[in-house]
C-alpha cells in the first residue's frame, strides 16, 4: 500500500528541477542537500544550527538535530541534491519552506526519480507518525538511489542520513550509528576530509553522540568540526560559533566548566557581532548559560544574565508574548533562591496576569504559575512566623488557596487527555499532548506534596495536636501516591525522572509523618514496611538512568 502511494506520485510525473515549493509548516523535518545549496539550520533550544543561509558557500546538512538538557529534538533529513534549506529563526514551533533550485548536476532516470518519490512519501509518513511505513521507504531509496547515482555517491549519504535520523528517533541508536558513518564516509570520498560539507556531517554525528551520552567521541568529532569551520568560515561566522556552543556542552557535562563556560561566552558574542543578539538562538544559549551558574551556586551572576535575557525580551516581543513571560518566571524563581521575594512576587504575579490573558483559563501552565507563588507565599509566611504569628497564617491560607486551584486544574487536564487517548493524531500533535500531560502530571504531584508540607506548617503556627498534624498532611500525600499510581503503566508519562523523583518525594514525606519519632501514627508495621519497600525500589530506578559516560 505504501509503495502503492508513493507509484502514484511517480505517475503524476516529478521533475527533480522545479519551480519553489515549499514544506508544510509545523512539521518537525526539513530537508538538506546533498551536494549544493544554501543552508540554514533550524534551532530549538539552542542545540541546532545558527542560520547562515546568506552566505555564498555551498552546503550540506546531513545529521539530526540533537536536543540536549531536557528538550526535544527536531528531525534533519536530506531529501534532494537541489533543494537549498530556510528556516524562520522568529518562530521555533515551525521548521520553514523548501524551495527547489535547478540543478545541472542530477540526471533524472526511473531511479532518481524513485529515490525522489520514496523520500518524499517517506517523509510524510514519517509526519503522521507512521514511522514503519516511512522505514520501508528510506530502504527504498537507499536502494533507489544506489542504482540510480552510484553507491558512493552523495545522494546515498542524503539516503543513509534519512533512515538514521529515523532509527535515532525510534530509539534504535545500533542501527542509526553505522548509516551516519557511511554517510560520512561517502562525503569524504567525495569532497575530501576537510572539505566544510564534511564538517558540517561531523558536526551532526557529534549530535548523535550527544544524544547517546557519548561525551568523548562527542568532544572529538566537534572539535574536528571546528577546525574545519575556522578554516573554511572564519571565526565570526555564526556557524563556527554552533560548533563552538555545542563544543561548550560536551565539555560542560564532562565537568571542565571553565572551558565550557568560555567557549559558550564566545558562541554568544559572535550572534551579537553579527547582528544576532536578539534572535531566540543567542538567547537561549544565555539562557543555558544560566542554568550552568545555577547549578555551580553562581546566582548573582544568573541572575545578571537572566536580567539581561527579560531585557531583550521586553525589547523585541513584550508582554504579550509568552516567551517574554517565560524569561520572568525563570528570573522570579532564581531571585526567590536568592531570598528577595518581593521582586520575586511582583514577576510571578505580572506572569499570571499576562497568562490568563493569553492562556485558556484551565491551562496547565496557570497552574504552575500559581504553584510558584504558593511557594513563594510559604517562604513569606516563614519569614513572619516569629515577627507576626497571624500575618504568617494569612500567608499560607492564600498560599492553599492558590495550591487548590493548582491542583484542580492539573487533575482537569489530565482527565482531558485520559478521554482523548486513543485518537488518531499526527507525529508532531502526539508529541506535543505528551509533553503537555508530563507537565500536568508533575504539577500535580509536585501541588499535592506542597499542600502536605503546608498543612504540617500551619499546624505547627497554630501549635495543635499532632494528630490533627498527621491529618490533613497524610491524606494530600496519598493523594499524591495515588495519581502517580494512575499513570505508572504509561511509561512515556510516569517513567521521566521528574515525576519518579516528585513520587520519590512524596514517600519519604509521608513515611516521616506517620513514623513520627519512631512512634507509629496511622498505619501498622506491615504498612510501615510496604512503604520503606517502595521507597527503596523508586530510588534504585533513578539511580539506574545514570549519567553521560565521561
Amino acid at each position: 500500500m505504501i509503495f502503492r502511494r508513493a507509484a502514484a506520485k511517480l505517475l503524476g510525473g516529478l521533475r527533480l528541477s522545479s519551480s519553489a515549493t515549499s514544506l508544510q509548516k509545523g512539521s518537525s523535518i526539513f530537508l538538506s542537500n546533498a551536494v549544493s545549496g544554501k543552508l540554514e539550520c533550524s534551532n530549538q533550544h539552542g542545540f541546532g544550527g545558527d542560520s547562515f543561509s546568506r552566505h555564498p558557500f555551498k552546503w550540506i546538512f546531513l545529521f539530526g538535530q540533537a536536543v540536549i538538557l531536557g528538550g526535544q529534538a527536531t528531525v534533519v533529513m536530506a531529501e534532494d541534491v537541489s533543494t537549498p534549506v530556510s528556516s524562520n529563526d522568529a518562530n521555533e514551533a515551525e521548521i520553514a519552506g523548501l524551495q527547489k533550485i535547478e540543478d545541472g548536476s542530477i540526471t533524472s532516470n526511473i531511479h532518481t526519480q524513485k529515490w525522489r518519490v520514496f523520500t518524499d512519501s517517506g517523509r510524510d509518513l514519517f509526519l503522521e507518525g507512521k514511522l514503519e511505513d516511512a522505514e520501508k521507504l528510506f530502504l527504498a531509496a537507499i536502494q533507489e538511489a544506489k542504482e540510480g547515482f552510484g553507491d558512493r555517491d552523495s545522494h546515498v549519504a542524503s539516503a543513509c542520513n534519512n533512515l538514521a535520523e529515523l532509527y535515532r528517533v525510534k530509539k534504535e541508536l545500533d542501527k542509526a550509528k553505522p548509516l551516519y558513518l557511511e554517510a560520512i564516509s561517502i562525503l569524504e570520498e567525495s569532497f575530501g576530509h576537510d572539505d566544510i560539507r564534511v564538517g558540517a556531517a561531523l558536526h551532526n554525528l557529534g549530535q548523535f553522540y550527544l544524544v547517546q551520552q557519548n561525551l568523548e567521541q562527542a568532544r572529538v568529532c566537534y572539535e574536528r568540526a571546528l577546525k574545519i569551520k575556522r578554516r573554511v568560515l572564519g571565526e565570526a561566522h555564526p556557524d563556527y560559533a554552533d560548533t563552538m556552543y555545542h563544543l561548550g556542552t560536551v565539555l560542560h557535562f564532562q565537568g571542565k566548566e571553565k572551558d565550557s563556560e568560555t567557549l559558550i561566552w564566545d558562541s554568544i558574542r559572535i550572534l551579537e557581532d553579527v547582528g544576532q543578539g536578539e534572535s531566540i538562538i543567542c538567547t537561549k544559549r544565555m539562557r543555558h548559560l544560566a542554568e550552568m551558574y545555577l547549578k555551580s551556586n553562581r546566582i548573582a551572576e544568573a541572575v545578571n544574565l537572566q536580567r539581561k535575557i527579560l531585557h531583550k525580551m521586553e525589547l523585541s516581543k513584550g508582554w504579550g508574548s509568552l516567551d517574554t513571560v517565560l524569561a520572568a518566571e525563570r528570573l522570579a524563581l532564581t531571585l526567590l533562591t536568592q531570598g528577595s521575594l518581593t521582586d520575586a512576587q511582583q514577576l510571578l504575579e505580572r506572569c499570571l496576569d499576562a497568562r490568563k490573558i493569553l492562556l485558556p483559563e484551565n491551562h496547565i501552565e496557570v497552574a504552575g504559575n500559581m504553584l510558584h507563588i504558593a511557594r513563594l507565599k510559604m517562604l513569606s509566611s516563614n519569614k513572619l512566623r516569629k515577627t507576626d504569628a497571624s500575618q504568617a497564617i494569612t500567608e499560607l491560607d492564600m498560599a492553599k488557596d492558590l495550591l487548590s486551584q493548582s491542583i484542580r486544574v492539573a487533575q482537569k487536564v489530565l482527565a482531558q487527555t485520559v478521554k482523548e487517548r486513543g485518537q488518531p493524531k499526527s507525529f508532531g500533535v502526539s508529541r506535543q499532548t505528551g509533553r503537555y500531560r508530563q507537565l500536568a502530571l508533575i504539577i500535580l504531584l509536585k501541588s499535592l506534596n506542597t499542600l502536605a508540607l503546608l498543612e504540617v506548617t500551619k499546624v505547627e503556627l497554630q501549635e495543635s495536636k499532632v494528630d490533627g498534624l498527621v491529618g490533613e498532611a497524610e491524606n494530600a500525600l496519598h493523594q499524591c501516591i495515588s495519581a502517580f499510581r494512575e499513570f505508572e503503566t504509561e511509561k512515556p508519562l510516569a517513567d521521566i525522572p521528574e515525576v519518579k523523583a516528585e513520587y520519590l518525594s512524596c514517600l519519604k514525606y509521608l513515611f516521616g509523618l506517620i513514623n513520627i519519632g519512631g512512634k507509629i501514627l496511622t498505619a501498622d508495621q506491615s504498612d510501615l514496611q510496604q512503604l520503606k519497600a517502595e521507597i527503596n525500589r523508586m530510588e534504585v530506578e533513578l539511580s539506574a538512568k545514570g549519567r553521560p559516560r565521561s
